[in-house]
């Protein structure tokens, strides 16, 4: 488990799952099995954990414990994958979203620019659109609106117009071969920051991440118990963004409802006002925790 990823901020997470030694709970970003490892270590003999995860390689780090049940699946199908085992509601749900230090660092799935490999970045590998195919068929407009939408680069269209010149001469179908496609708009300085934002936008599309995000956070307003924990760590702005929103609100705009006397219209009562981070002892110890935001909020 800690070749494939360290899990960020493990303690202040259960902390904030407040677990119940005979409750049912769900990690939905299983991985390395870090997080599922602390839950089960805080369940009873009575306990049950549902640990959701696409990849396949996942499959490799799977706990053996009567009390854990995986599920090869996308947390986009939480509630349906729940019921099918029997399971209509749980006491907590915790998500990391974070990619995997397993995926950065498998140089053949083509989430670093760090290793020339084919351009891929699927988490799930049975899907059937990769950052090749993307890069090569969408259309300049498309391009442009993932690269600001997901990427939040400050001039989408520059790099969507460096894509498609670079394409027109010859497919691009490796890293390398992207990195070098957007040379002429890189800037100098701040070469990893674009790269980072760029793959970002990428890997977002071809996951469908923000669709999936948003699926898995309304379905966890029926698939919680009343005052089930809804525990949530993100590592860009795009995620943080739609998680505090949810949490506070309700819905993915942050648009606050009131009843008749006031009060704000929520499923949740927030459990931490603002964001935790990661100490300074934990970014000695795993530097990929220092972008990771953590938030939590009890069902009403």
């Amino acid at each position: 488990m800690t070749d494939y990823h360290i899990p960020v901020m493990p303690d202040k997470c259960m902390e904030l799952m407040h677990i119940d030694p005979n409750g049912v709970y769900v990690d939905l970003t299983f991985g390395g099995g870090g997080h599922s490892k602390k839950i089960l270590s805080l369940l009873g003999a009575n306990g049950r954990l549902f640990s959701f995860d696409q990849d396949r390689d996942a499959k490799n780090n799977i706990i053996d414990d009567p009390r854990f049940t995986f599920v090869e699946s996308n947390f986009r199908f939480l509630r349906g994958a729940l019921r099918f085992r029997g399971i209509t509601q749980v006491d907590g749900i915790l998500a990391d979203l974070g990619v995997s230090s397993h995926h950065f660092d498998t140089e053949e799935r083509g989430f670093s620019f760090r290793f020339d490999a084919p351009l891929d970045m699927r988490m799930n590998q049975r899907g059937g659109l990769t950052a090749a195919k993307l890069v090569n068929s969408y259309t300049n407009e498309q391009l442009t609106q993932i690269l600001r939408d997901w990427g939040e680069i400050s001039t989408p269209y520059k790099v969507a117009n460096c894509i498609e010149r670079y394409r027109n001469n010859s497919a691009i179908e490796t890293i390398f071969q992207l990195v070098e496609a957007v040379e002429p708009c890189t800037p100098k300085k701040d070469a990893n920051k674009f790269l980072s934002k760029l793959f970002q936008a990428l890997r977002i599309e071809v996951n469908r991440e923000m669709e999936a995000l948003k699926m898995a956070l309304d379905q966890s307003v029926s698939v919680l118990k009343p005052e089930g924990r809804l525990v949530v760590m993100s590592y860009h702005s795009l995620e943080d963004r739609l998680v505090k929103n949810f949490m506070k609100s309700g819905n993915f705009e942050g648009k606050l409802e009131k009843d008749f006397f006031g009060k704000v219209i929520s499923p949740f009562e927030l459990v931490t006002r603002k964001a935790l981070i990661a100490d300074e002892q934990e970014l000695v110890v795993n530097s990929r925790s220092r972008s990771a935001k953590l938030r939590a909020a009890a069902k009403i």
